[in-house]
C-alpha cells in the first residue's frame, strides 16, 4: 500500500501527480514548506527587529556595566569607611545600600524581560504581517497549506518556498518599520 502510494505521484499522466512549472520558477504543489527561522532572520523586517534588539541588549550591557562600577566603587568606599563608623551607622548604611542594589537588579531585570517581550511581539507582528504574503503565495501555487519545514519528517526541496517567501515579504512589507506599531501588551 505505502509503495503505490509512493509511486503514484510520479506515473505519468496520473492524476495525482503534483504539477510543477519550472520554467517559470514557481511551484505549483497542494502542499509547500517554508522555514520559519529562516523567513525572519533573512527577511529585511526579521533583520530590522534583530537589529533593534541586538543595540538595545548592548546598551542594556553597558548601562549595567556603569551600574556594577559605580556600585562597586560605593562598597569599596563602604568598606574604608567601616572603621570610623559606630556599628548602628555602618549597619543602616549597609542595609540601605543592600535593599538600593536589590531595587537595581529586580529594574534591571525587568528591562531585561521587557526586551525578550519586544522580540516576541516583533515576531508576532512580523508573522501577522507576512501572512497575507504567504497567503498569496499559496494561492498562486495552488497549495492547501504551507508547514514548517521543522516538522515534515520527509519531502523534497521543491516544495520549500522560503527563499520565494523572503523576496516577496521584503518587496512588499521591507523591513517593516513604516508600518503601524504593535497595541502593546496588557
Amino acid at each position: 500500500m505505502v509503495a503505490l502510494a509512493l509511486f503514484i505521484p510520479v506515473m505519468p499522466g496520473s492524476a495525482q501527480q503534483v504539477p510543477n512549472d519550472l520554467s517559470l520558477g514557481q511551484v505549483r504543489s497542494p502542499v509547500l514548506t517554508i522555514d520559519i527561522e529562516r523567513l525572519f532572520s533573512e527577511s529585511l523586517f526579521g533583520q530590522r527587529i534583530s537589529g533593534d534588539l541586538l543595540r538595545q541588549t548592548e546598551e542594556l550591557a553597558a548601562e549595567n556595566r556603569r551600574i556594577e562600577a559605580a556600585l562597586t566603587e560605593e562598597e569599596r568606599s563602604l568598606t574604608l569607611r567601616r572603621p570610623t563608623m559606630d556599628v548602628a551607622t555602618f549597619r543602616a548604611a549597609a542595609e540601605e545600600f543592600d535593599t538600593r542594589v536589590q531595587d537595581i537588579r529586580r529594574a534591571q531585570d525587568a528591562k531585561e524581560r521587557a526586551l525578550q517581550l519586544v522580540v516576541t511581539q516583533g515576531r508576532d507582528a512580523f508573522l501577522a504581517t507576512a501572512t497575507p504574503v504567504l497567503a498569496q503565495l499559496m494561492a498562486e501555487s495552488g497549495a492547501a497549506v504551507i508547514l514548517d519545514r521543522r516538522s515534515v519528517f520527509l519531502g523534497v526541496d521543491l516544495v520549500d518556498v522560503t527563499d520565494v517567501a523572503i523576496a516577496k515579504i521584503d518587496a512588499q512589507i521591507g523591513d517593516g518599520a513604516l508600518l503601524p506599531a504593535p497595541d502593546p501588551a496588557p
